[in-house]
This record gives C-alpha cells, structure tokens and sequence, in this order.
C-alpha cells in the first residue's frame, strides 16, 4: 500500500531507541524526511544511520530534552529549516519511574507530568501552525497503561491518562485540518524488554532468550509480544491520507493481551 507520504516532512521525538526509533524507520522507509530526537548525542546518532539505512527520505537527528521548552522549540524549528515543512509530529518519551503510590513523592509526579505530558502541550503549541498549513497529522505515543493500570506503574497509570485527554480535545480543536490520534503500546520487543529478559536468563529463570521472551506472550492471543515495527507502520498509517477518517482514537497494540472493553 501506497501511503502517500513521500515527500513529507516528520518529527519524532525520544526516537533513539525503541518505538520512537521504530516509527521514525516506518516513516523514513515510506520517503518521509524525518528529523529524530533524543538526549545522548551518540546513540541518536547510532539510531540516524541505523535508520538512514532503510530510508527513501531524508533522516537527520537533533539532540534535545523533552523537559526544557527552549530544546521543544528548536527541534520543531529543524524539519522547518532542513526540509521546508512539517506535516507529521510524533510524540514519545521515556516512561517514569516504577514503584508504588506510596513510595512516590511530590517531586516524583511534577517530573513525571513535566516529562509525559508538558513535552506534548509543548511540542504542539510549537508545530500547530506548520501543521495546519498542510493538512498534517499528530500521533501520540502512550501506553496501554490508560486503559488498565499496571501494577508498580502508579507514574505511568496516572500522569499518561492526561495525554489521552489532551490529544481527544485537540481532534475536535484542531480538525479538520489536523487529525491527532495516541497509541497505546504494550510490551514490545524493544532494547530495553531484551535486557528485561536477559537478565531474567541470566538468574537462572530461563534455559535461553527465546524461552524468556516466549513467557513474556503468554495469556496474548498472539501468543508473542510486538515487534517496534508493528507499531512504527501503525504510526505511518495514521500519518497517512489512508486513515483520513481516523481521529481522535486511541488504539491499543497488545495483540488481544487487554481485560478492558473499551
């Protein structure tokens, strides 16, 4: 399928790794020039030419934190300045701190809130005036942590709900002009579930990483746990005039794992 995106101009951000890395690959394979983010000024640049790799549109990264207005400013600004446009914004970050309510204090949630969800008030407030000039598209990444709580993850259950919220009322804000819709992931094989297993292996839970990683799609009617891919195409499908009728959807990728009806 033709997404009809070549051409177009995207920010990803925390796209060094994981499933930002993979939606910024998704996107750059279908010819869309793609500016990547993240904080560690190597590994963005070991995840550039990673991508760049399977690319057909352009691939350059910007170094920036999420938490400081100046750094959301700037990068918005690069795909302008590199590319001529920004049609396409993608919002990702890095998940708070595990633990439980009580092991959380003030500090704990003003970060996470800062991180999870100022990052996307900001981020918008910047592009929506290149988006609106083209017709783009906004999608969040969250978690599927908003529609079941998952049990250490008090950060994550409360703060993320906040971005469902937001990207719900900017559909009906900005349409239709620009069409805002969230992800929400569960366990994918990302570096950092890897390492999860690995260490599981290591303690002696496991014979192998393939067993570890098999327990991990137990009780998923896939039987498997996502691939980043999956989720990155997901993403350059909602990007695309082939989703033209999508808005204002959260979409959960767990393969069928989910408890809740809606």
């Amino acid at each position: 399928m033709d997404l009809q995106i070549d051409g177009n101009a995207a920010l990803v951000t925390a796209s060094s790794s994981g499933l930002g890395k993979a939606s910024a690959r998704a996107l750059a394979m279908e010819g869309v020039d793609v500016v990547m983010n993240g904080r560690d000024e190597t590994r963005l640049e070991e995840a550039v030419e990673s991508v760049r790799a399977d690319a057909t549109g352009e691939v350059v990264g910007h170094a920036g934190d999420l938490t400081d207005p100046d750094d959301i400013a700037a990068m918005v600004a690069r795909p302008v300045e590199e590319f001529g446009s920004l049609d396409h914004l993608v919002t990702s970050a890095g998940g708070p701190p595990s633990g439980p309510f009580l092991g959380t204090d003030d500090e704990d949630w003003y970060e996470a809130f800062d991180l999870l969800v100022m990052s996307v008030v900001r981020l918008v407030r910047e592009s929506v005036d290149h988006l609106e000039s083209g017709g783009g598209t906004i999608v969040n990444i969250t978690s599927k942590s908003v529609k079941e709580a998952i049990d250490g993850l008090v950060l994550s259950n409360a703060v993320r709900m906040s971005v469902i919220g937001l990207e719900k009322t900017l559909s009906k804000e900005l349409g239709p002009d620009v069409r805002v819709n969230a992800v929400l992931p569960a366990a994918h094989e990302t570096p950092r579930i890897r390492e999860l297993v690995e260490q599981s292996v290591e303690r002696g839970e496991y014979d192998s990483y393939e067993e570890g990683l098999a327990a991990r799609g137990e009780g998923i009617p896939i039987e498997r746990i996502g691939d980043p891919m999956e989720l990155g195409r997901t993403v350059a499908f909602l990007s695309s005039p082939e989703s033209a009728y999508i808005n204002g959807q959260a979409i959960v990728l767990d393969g069928g794992g989910g408890s809740a009806n809606l």
